[in-house]
């Protein structure tokens, strides 16, 4: 019988691109997004189930998950894909803006999984992955409500895999850098604060113009698909970001300190005038 994994966030990027990689390994997926119209034009296939989820909405969540359950009758794997960024500097943050990007990134993976467990306990088995990134990892300037949600994703992953294994059930975490999606577009938010030009708008630059050499989401699907069927016990697994987290780990705090700052104080040439691009000390 074929596994079936339940993923939410899949009307496009790494969501969308691992839902398809499931489909053509032969599982049963249960592709969920926010809004159905926008996966309702995928191709037809018994092994598809297309459902709304709003992971900020615990009575869509329960619905997602019975119906999963009713036309599957497991789920083998959950893949808690769904979020969004906030970048920018902190004080130009409300309240309401932090408070909605842990709803979203952080409180609606745990209400997730509250409402997978049951049957995964039952069955003794499951996986649950959840999405991270380089940004669980290592802190950088103007980052700093993502990188809160995604820290936060990966003490409760860690956490959680102690408490979950008696049961049969694995817990790992994803960890991408960049790829080529709608991430900086159409599911990332900006601060501001003038206090903190011109740094947060040469930062801003940098990441506005990191797309152009940024690898396809297939390539992170390819990571998600081996953490789910590997069997093994192992907690992470980084697609595009090992290069960077080794700088992090070998290099001195004070070298990755000069780094940052660096990208901070530096336009990118986009952003430069015509006369800072031609001047020595460009």
């Amino acid at each position: 019988m074929a596994k079936t994994v339940l993923i939410t966030g899949c009307s496009s990027g790494i969501g969308q691109a691992t839902a398809k990689h499931f489909l053509a390994e032969g599982w049963n997926v249960a592709a969920t997004a926010r809004s159905l119209e926008s996966i309702e034009n995928w191709p037809r296939s018994r092994s598809l189930l297309r459902l709304q989820l709003d992971v900020t909405d615990e009575a869509s969540i329960a619905r997602a998950v019975e119906a999963t359950l009713a036309r599957f009758e497991a789920i083998d794997v959950l893949i808690n894909n769904a979020g969004y960024g906030l970048f920018g500097p902190v004080e130009g943050a409300t309240a309401e803006e932090f408070e909605a990007i842990f709803r979203t990134n952080v409180f609606g993976t745990v209400a997730m999984i509250r409402h997978v467990l049951p049957s995964m306990r039952q069955s003794k088995s499951g996986t649950i992955i959840n999405m991270s990134s380089v940004a669980g990892r290592i802190g950088t300037a103007f980052l700093a409500p993502y990188h809160a949600t995604k820290f936060a994703v990966e003490g409760l992953s860690e956490s959680l895999r102690f408490e979950l294994e008696s049961h049969g059930i694995k817990v790992k975490i994803v960890e991408p850098g960049h790829f080529k999606s709608d991430f900086l577009t159409r599911s990332l938010r900006w601060t501001s604060h003038g206090a903190y030009e011109p740094q947060f708008g040469n930062m801003k630059g940098w990441i506005e113009g990191s797309g152009a050499k940024a690898a396809e989401t297939s390539e992170v699907a390819k990571v998600i698909f081996r953490a789910a069927s590997d069997g093994s016990k192992r907690l992470r697994y980084q697609a595009g970001a090992g290069v960077l987290m080794a700088l992090h780990a070998l290099l001195p705090d004070g070298i990755w300190r000069k780094m940052v700052g660096a990208g901070m104080n530096r336009a990118p040439r986009a952003r430069q005038s015509p006369d800072a691009r031609t001047s020595p000390s460009a």
